[in-house]
């Protein structure tokens, strides 16, 4: 980890190089496979934005975080998001930990040139490779043809990959390898859905059905008090699943009623999100409303409850696997 801060250097400020290389999308279900070949050359580094012609990207997975070994080989260097999670020793240039919930490839949708993240229809990736010892015929250089990650669609689309020249394009390791770079597998790739977020087997799933099929249920921890699937924290103090963010979606949504009491649920963003117990409150004389007692009760009962090391953790058992 002795020269991380030069070869990060390298990651985000290489100049954008054609090679022998194709960007493949592979359907899966509700998901696509974003891969790569090349024709013997090693890849450092990728930026690439990825959209689709309706819908949006709900989650990203199966990417590795971190160096790449013989072991885990892969891009697990992310520039767009390094300075924002990572801590690197300034004494001796070592990593505290890698696996951090909220250090993925998807670049912040304010950084320059990139698109607007999860949850909405483009998404901006930037991946790079760290590894020692640093030439291309390492034990633990990434191999030329892999998986780079796996999104998850909201709906049947047609999905379409391009290089980000802003962010990069395409770095190899050689910068004077002049080739081409092939999307042809990658532009206009169906996706169709297949399996439900909630399987129908599940206790929730005609209310998940009964609400429009709200994607936040499908986080491992929602039904926990988790509205958003995403740890708070950092690497020091440890991190957590249900907290302020998830209180903020919870009062944001406190007891709205639905019509003709209210203007219901649906007019708050995320609201059904905070809506933990999967229930209704409240009465036809007065109304009902998604987000009450039962909800804060949940919340409340997993509050600020640290992952491991730090502590038990929250249950991931509501049902879902979505990784926002």
């Amino acid at each position: 980890m002795k020269r991380l801060s030069l070869l990060l250097a390298v990651l985000v400020l290489g100049s954008p190089a054609l090679g022998a290389v194709r960007i493949i999308v592979e359907p899966n279900d509700n998901t696509a496979a974003i891969k790569y070949e090349t024709d013997g050359e090693i890849v450092r580094a990728f930026a690439l934005d990825i959209m689709v012609d309706a819908g949006t990207i709900i989650g990203i997975s199966d990417f590795i975080r971190g160096e790449s070994t013989a072991e885990n080989p892969g891009y697990g260097i992310f520039p767009a998001n390094f300075g924002r999670y990572i801590t690197v020793d300034a004494d001796t240039g070592e990593v505290a930990t890698w696996d951090v919930s909220n250090y993925t490839p998807v670049a912040d949708p304010c950084d320059p040139g990139a698109l607007g993240g999860l949850g909405t229809d483009g998404i901006t990736i930037e991946m790079g490779a760290l590894y020692y010892p640093a030439a291309d015929n390492s034990p633990n250089a990434p191999g030329t043809s892999g998986t780079l990650c796996r999104l998850t669609l909201s709906t049947t689309a047609n999905v379409t990959v391009s290089l980000n020249e802003v962010r990069g394009g395409v770095v190899l390791t050689d910068p004077d390898v002049a080739a081409t770079v092939d999307m042809l597998q990658a532009s206009a790739m169906t996706v169709v859905p297949e399996n439900e977020l909630l399987a129908p087997s599940h206790p929730d799933y005609a209310e998940w059905v009964a609400v429009g099929k709200p994607v936040c249920w499908a986080y491992p921890r929602q039904c926990h008090g988790d509205a958003d699937g995403v740890a708070e924290g950092n690497a020091s103090t440890g991190y957590s699943y249900v907290g302020p963010q998830d209180l903020n979606v919870l009062v944001a949504a406190w007891q709205v009623k639905e019509p003709p009491f209210g203007p219901g649920i649906a007019s708050i963003e995320n609201g059904i999100c905070a809506d933990f117990a999967r229930d209704k409150e409240g009465s036809e004389a007065t109304g009902f409303y998604r987000v009450g007692t039962t909800d804060l009760n949940r919340l409340v009962a997993n509050w600020l409850i640290k992952e491991a090391p730090k502590g038990p953790g929250v249950r991931g058992d509501c049902g879902g696997s979505l990784v926002p």
